[in-house]
């Protein structure tokens, strides 16, 4: 990156000259007290946590990656890298915009409001993996109702689509326990209920090791970023080696890869894929610029968007194996259309993963490599994007 004084040389320059002045007189009185990354690629390592993605949309993925992901990713980090500044201050360079900083870090506050939520739940499914037998693998629990069945017969679902469904999502002990164990959810929204003991715990366990990764700042986040930005990957590749061993998981992965061509006509799907992107790549919450902050002023930034959105790829491609895979499997056990069982948001994390391992020998053991990979993920994400609130300032 190129110092933005040496392009204005001439006497005809000397407004602009003295504007840019006071902007890198600025920038280089920070630099002397702002940390920096250690290595060349820790500043790469804590963008990677927000890589992670369950889910692509294929070719609409990839022109939201080319269109806006790239571009807006490396607009933001730059602005950080050149003005040394995190979110809210980088907007010095033009004082009329830094309401956009004030908006990006009010977003990232919310969103991280209920990212620590989604941790607090994986907590609780991990601590539920320590026992001998899966407490939503069966039924008969105290939480469990009449309906609840514990297999889905394979029929025939010519005459009996919707009474497959039902038993796929409303009776089985997976979705009781999700809805009424974990959750516990009221019967309406005038009835609030008591607050949940263990949820709370989990989600103040949550908070505690945020606040001890980022305490210290980019010294001591830096590293923990190293080992939750790059262990979900082996976690991911040994579910994949034992997902693709189950019968259907083929039919599941065929799914997965084969693109429906009718559905690019569907607007909403374009707008899943760039809200996607928009949420992977972390566009317009801060973090961005409050990362690049740390980067030295001719650090290669246009690198690492590359070597970024070439790792937020193969992550997301990679998370959709495993997942068709699985769902490959269900589909073939209960002979219902993969696109029955298939599910967004935190059903799929919550009711249909958690479904399928417990049909897996051993599944305490699957169960448990697969929420540790969901907390060193969700763990990752919050502390790259919390970073930057203790230093909005500087």
């Amino acid at each position: 990156m190129e110092d933005p004084s040496k392009s204005f040389k001439s006497e005809d320059n000397l407004g602009n000259l003295a504007s840019w002045s006071t902007i890198t007189q600025t920038t280089s009185q920070t630099i002397t007290k702002r940390d920096r990354w250690k290595g060349k690629i820790d500043f790469l390592i804590a963008c990677m946590g927000f890589s992670i993605g369950l889910g692509a949309f294929l070719l609409p993925y990839f022109v939201s990656v080319i269109v806006a992901g790239v571009p807006l990713f490396l607009l933001e980090v730059a602005l950080g890298q050149f003005m040394s500044k995190g979110a809210i201050a980088a907007w010095d360079i033009c004082p009329l915009f830094r309401g956009i900083g004030c908006a990006s870090t009010m977003i990232n506050f919310l969103v991280n409001s209920y990212y620590t939520v989604i941790l607090g739940w994986a907590f609780h499914f991990i601590f539920a993996s320590f026992s001998k037998e899966l407490p939503w693998a069966k039924c008969g629990h105290s939480w469990n109702t009449n309906s609840c069945i514990d297999a889905v017969v394979r029929t025939n679902l010519s005459n009996s689509t919707s009474l497959l469904r039902q038993h796929i999502f409303g009776a089985d002990p997976a979705s009781e326990y999700w809805e009424n164990r974990v959750l516990r959810i009221s019967n309406g929204i005038d009835n609030l209920g008591t607050i949940q003991w263990d949820l709370a715990l989990c989600l103040l366990l949550a908070w505690t090791i945020i606040f001890l990764a980022i305490c210290r700042g980019i010294k001591t986040s830096g590293k923990i970023m190293y080992i939750t930005a790059t262990t979900p990957y082996l976690f991911m590749i040994i579910l994949l080696i034992r997902t693709a061993q189950l019968e259907g998981a083929l039919n599941g992965i065929t799914y997965y890869l084969k693109p429906d061509w009718d559905k690019l006509t569907d607007m909403t799907v374009w707008s899943d894929a760039g809200t996607q992107i928009f949420f992977s790549y972390a566009i317009g919450l801060g973090a961005l610029s409050a990362l690049g902050s740390y980067n030295r002023y001719h650090h290669n930034s246009v690198r690492d968007c590359l070597l970024f959105a070439g790792a937020n790829t193969f992550t997301s491609l990679l998370a959709g194996f495993v997942i068709f895979a699985t769902l490959g499997n269900m589909s073939y056990i209960s002979n219902v259309p993969i696109h029955l069982i298939a599910e967004s948001g935190p059903g799929l994390a919550f009711i249909i993963y958690p479904k399928a391992l417990g049909t897996l020998p051993g599944s305490p053991i699957w169960s448990f490599c697969f929420f540790i990979m969901i907390i060193l993920l969700g763990i990752d994400s919050m502390v790259s994007e919390f970073v930057h609130y203790y230093f909005f300032k500087n």
